[in-house]
């Protein structure tokens, strides 16, 4: 039942804490279907960050006074089935690659939409304790998402397109555009 803002806060935790499970078990089938090795790191480095969000959840529904689990991240089902589609294409290794994070991204934004949620719920109810820890969840998943998207930008792109492509992207990542090329 959503009858106060704080049974609002407890319901997107669950969602989150279901969403960062999902990603516990998927992540290490994208980094074992990466050839890129910087790729493969950094979806390794973010399923360990990843496990620490899911204590990190652990934490804020004891100060919650809720569970975490019991509720199933339909959004995160969806783009983790997404995900496995690229698991079974073949092709190109770059343009796999850029297909791998391209998923990621996906995730990665709609993990930054729901910590967004929550801790702007957290600031309204005063809860500073909840808001810290999903704050710098929230700076990781951003980091995560910069990082994969200057991978992609960097390496996988050019790499899948040859050298006589060159792409321009607009990201506005934090309030801030930046311009890649």
């Amino acid at each position: 039942m959503l009858d106060s803002l704080k049974s609002l806060l407890q319901d997107q935790v669950r969602d989150l804490y279901s969403a960062e499970s999902q990603m516990v078990k998927a992540i290490p089938k994208l980094a074992k279907a990466a050839t890129n090795k910087t790729l493969r790191a950094a979806l390794l480095a973010h399923l360990e960050q990843t496990k620490g969000h899911v204590e990190r959840l652990v934490q804020v529904a004891e100060l919650l006074d809720t569970k975490p689990g019991g509720k199933k991240c339909q959004a995160t089902q969806g783009l983790v089935a997404e995900a496995a589609e690229v698991l079974e294409e073949e092709g190109e290794d770059s343009v796999i690659d850029a297909a791998l994070i391209a998923a990621a991204v996906r995730v990665e934004h709609y993990e930054i939409a729901g910590y967004g949620s929550a801790v702007a719920m957290a600031g309204q109810l005063g809860e500073q304790r909840v808001l810290k820890l999903l704050q710098k969840t929230l700076d990781e998943e951003f980091e995560a998402e910069e990082k994969l998207s200057g991978l992609l930008m960097g390496e996988v792109l050019p790499a899948a397109g040859g050298a006589d492509l060159v792409p321009v992207v607009k990201v506005k990542t934090k309030g801030r555009v930046v311009a890649r090329r």
